[in-house]
């Protein structure tokens, strides 16, 4: 199903700005598999959700047989699916230096 045609918003509290990536993280129960999404996000506020999300990740409990995979930046595009998303290594790279 396409996107709706309405704007869709930074999650970060506060932030009207149109959302550009996709703050999600590959999450599987050994039978099904999706994308988990921690939010929606603007440019500005990539940063500090990113690493809200990798906070997250790391607090999060996993039933026996679930995995879920390190949160990834995703470009938000309208009328794609999720495993059409494209992922943006290269950002992650510069939010979270190993």
């Amino acid at each position: 199903m396409p996107m709706s045609p309405y704007p869709v918003v930074c999650y970060a509290a506060g932030c009207d700005a149109p959302a550009a990536y996709k703050i999600a993280a590959k999450w599987s129960d050994g039978t099904t598999d999706e994308l988990k999404t921690y939010g929606l996000v603007c440019a500005a506020c990539l940063a500090a959700q990113f690493a809200a999300a990798c906070a997250k990740r790391t607090a999060c409990r996993l039933a026996v047989g679930e995995t879920l995979d390190a949160p990834g930046v995703y470009e938000l595009s309208r009328g794609g699916r999720d495993r059409a998303l494209i992922r943006r290594p290269d950002l992650e790279a510069q939010l979270c230096p190993s």
